[in-house]
């Protein structure tokens, strides 16, 4: 795909951006540039360029502000020691959006025009990648949105595809700790035939009133259960969860109605490595509530792309809890360790993760 780059007459100055990278915080700066891609019908996608990051202009009537038609990824850029820069299965974020894209009726980006894209931003904006020091990165936020002026409830026949990036920090200041959670036994994240597997802002919309409620009652985050017998666990507001057993046996929810996460599949092939077993299965909250009180389950750990893995501690719902699990394993910290080295160039990349950019 041919991308032209009209540099930015106006990029932040080096003082300024050493100021930012040291403490970046999590989707607080951009980067000097964007990137645009355009489909229709007839041409196709066309008109790939970079240019200086700036507002968009859109019609009252563009459809995504109506209907929703939106997709997204999240991904990191990291800079090693050798200052070479690298991404972290970048194929996998651009298969995920291709089956999002079917799941929304937008046109499929294909995978090496979503990696050709990215990797384009962030040879631009080089300079903005931290440094790897307390785990800073450039989160990279490719999205695509249903672009055209029209009121009828159709796919869109103009879509935009964009790039954006944003250096980030540790997602835990002051390093990780456990994360306490809030149940809700009101709503759900999604049903079956949804678009739970879909990475689009619809998902996250639906989390935000159950996050408030979480919040209400002093947790991290919220526990989502499925929509169709309300008793099977499915993920947080947007990690996914793993349950570690006292034979060293790990449990993960199935997917189909959440989100497959690529630290998810990650740390699935990772722990096996490391010899314990993952099923991919339902998993219901008596199963969580009656493990941690035998002592079945020794740890209960989740993850993202923001946050990598983070021990999970106390449950909480109207009118009961389940504690911390009290096995004192540290298999999470393990697998944590071993994916972040192999991210930063610190571990050798046995499984063919990274992705050279720079």
């Amino acid at each position: 795909m041919e991308i032209s780059t009209t540099p930015s007459t106006t990029t932040v100055d080096d003082a300024r951006l050493a100021e930012i990278l040291e403490n970046p915080g999590f989707g607080n700066h951009f980067t000097d540039h964007m990137l645009t891609i355009e489909w229709t019908p007839d041409a196709g996608w066309h008109g790939g360029r970079i240019e200086p990051y700036g507002p968009l202009s859109l019609d009252p009537a563009t459809a995504v502000l109506h209907y929703a038609q939106e997709t997204f990824e999240g991904m990191k850029a990291y800079r090693h020691e050798d200052g070479s820069i690298w991404s972290f299965r970048p194929e996998e974020n651009a298969a995920r959006m291709v089956r999002s894209s079917h799941r929304l009726a937008l046109p499929v980006l294909p995978v090496d025009d979503f990696v050709q894209a990215v990797d384009a931003l962030v040879a631009v904006d080089q300079r903005w990648v931290p440094d790897a020091a307390g785990e800073k990165s450039l989160y990279l936020r490719p999205f695509m949105f249903a672009s055209e002026a029209f009121l009828g409830v159709r796919p869109a026949q103009h879509v935009t595809f964009m790039v954006i990036a944003s250096p980030a920090g540790a997602y835990f200041k002051g390093g990780v700790k456990p994360v306490s959670l809030w149940l809700t036994e009101e709503y759900t994240r999604a049903g079956r035939g949804g678009m739970g597997a879909a990475k689009t802002g619809g998902n996250y919309a639906s989390s935000l009133v159950a996050q408030q409620e979480a919040s209400l009652h002093g947790c991290d985050q919220v526990v989502f259960l499925d929509g169709q017998e309300g008793k099977y666990v499915e993920e947080l507001g947007g990690m996914n969860m793993y349950f570690v057993h006292a034979d060293g046996h790990i449990v993960t929810p199935e997917t189909g109605t959440i989100l497959e996460g690529i630290t998810r599949a990650s740390i699935i092939e990772l722990a096996g490595k490391m010899g314990h077993q993952v099923e991919e299965r339902k998993f219901s909250i008596d199963e969580w509530r009656e493990g941690v009180a035998s002592g079945e389950i020794t740890e209960i750990f989740a993850c993202g792309t923001a946050a990598v893995i983070t021990p999970v501690g106390e449950l909480k719902w109207d009118g009961g809890s389940v504690p911390t699990p009290d096995g004192g394993g540290d298999l999470w910290r393990r697998i944590r360790q071993q994916l972040v080295d192999v991210q930063f160039g610190r571990a050798e990349d046995t499984f063919g993760w990274m992705h050279r950019i720079v």
